[in-house]
């Protein structure tokens, strides 16, 4: 899900998104493969054993490819075979392989997960938590998929982007950055185990997997939020740029994409414990490794979100007087304390 982060926080990225007339698109794009996906569910429903998870994994994974290259060309506004010839087989192997099946079987996941933690469980009332599955996750990956080829569109039009939402950045980062990066993934690896250890206390499954979540949630957003200012201010103290903040500000932060990503991640890990893996819960291994995993994974994600910013910023692109006016981007953005360069260090918002 870090395209999902770059898409909001990167404030290059934001503003070519959020755009009126994308978003008025982006609605239609949404609403019509959810329609698909219900006529599909009904039709799968009598041909395949959907009460089996990894049947009804493989049926949303499958649907969610066909919407990703649908939406993605949408967003291109182009032909399949220009869009070949210049985008490559590689990004649309990407787009169809994490994008389409990765992503919709993690929202899937997420679906499931949720539903057990209300007392909704496929396993004992599959029909509905499963049309929900491959309908939520269906329209998500359309809406991703059409904004990262919109930003295509606008690229190949001559419009620079500095961080495609590709993770291309991320694994080169990884190597310049390594000796920054290791102490904050082994940071969050440390706080996320230990919170998800708090749901021990508890003897029921729900009732220890709400105490894993969160503690996750909370720690792993904490990590999340310092690890970004880590990435913005790569030869410089993390705690100058929180200092610079407003606290109203970082908590916007702490909030999305921390406290929302690690609290979905965590379902993910849950749901794949519990439904692919077929346990009754999960019990303190499988706790800590998610919640350690979770949140070293959050660490590494918002470093790298910090350090595109400060990229994008040494590069020159600054915020333009237009970013500025985006509703999504001016609240986190333009409201800090001190001078403009309070300013600049301050992270992007939720669409």
């Amino acid at each position: 899900m870090l395209h999902r982060m770059a898409l909001r926080v990167l404030p290059s990225l934001t503003l070519a998104v959020t755009e009126e007339s994308v978003r008025k698109t982006k609605r239609i794009v949404m609403f019509v493969p959810g329609l698909v996906a219900f006529g599909v569910y009904r039709l799968a429903k009598h041909l395949l054993p959907l009460t089996e998870p990894v049947v009804l994994l493989a049926v949303s994974g499958l649907v969610a490819v066909v919407t990703a290259l649908l939406a993605y060309r949408v967003g291109r506004e182009a032909g399949w075979r220009d869009i070949i010839s210049a985008d490559g087989l590689r990004r649309l192997s990407w787009l169809a392989g994490w994008i389409g099946f990765v992503y919709g079987v993690q929202l899937s996941l997420l679906v499931l997960a949720l539903l057990w933690l209300v007392g909704y469980d496929y396993l004992k009332h599959p029909d509905g938590p499963a049309m929900m599955a491959i309908i939520i996750s269906c329209t998500a990956v359309a809406r991703d998929a059409f904004e990262i080829g919109h930003v295509r569109k606008m690229a190949v039009l001559g419009r620079p982007f500095l961080t495609f939402p590709d993770g291309m950045e991320l694994r080169a980062m990884m190597g310049a950055q390594a000796a920054q990066l290791g102490p904050w993934v082994a940071t969050g690896l440390v706080l996320g185990a230990m919170g998800a250890a708090l749901g021990s206390v508890a003897a029921d499954y729900q009732m220890a997997a709400l105490i894993q979540l969160a503690a996750v949630t909370v720690l792993g957003g904490a990590v999340a939020l310092c690890a970004y200012f880590g990435g913005l201010r790569p030869t410089a103290s993390w705690m100058q740029g929180l200092r610079q903040t407003a606290p109203g500000e970082l908590l916007k932060y702490w909030w999305w994409p921390g406290l929302a990503f690690a609290s979905t991640y965590y379902l993910v890990a849950a749901g794949f414990v519990i439904f692919v893996l077929k346990q009754p819960g999960l019990s303190a291994p499988y706790a800590v490794a998610s919640g350690g995993g979770v949140a070293a994974m959050m660490a590494l994600y918002c470093y790298y979100l910090g350090y595109r910013r400060h990229v994008e910023e040494a590069q020159g692109q600054g915020l333009s007087s237009a970013l500025l006016r985006c509703p999504f981007v001016m609240g986190i953005l333009g409201k800090t304390i001190g001078d403009t360069a309070s300013v600049s260090a301050a992270p992007g918002s939720k669409a």
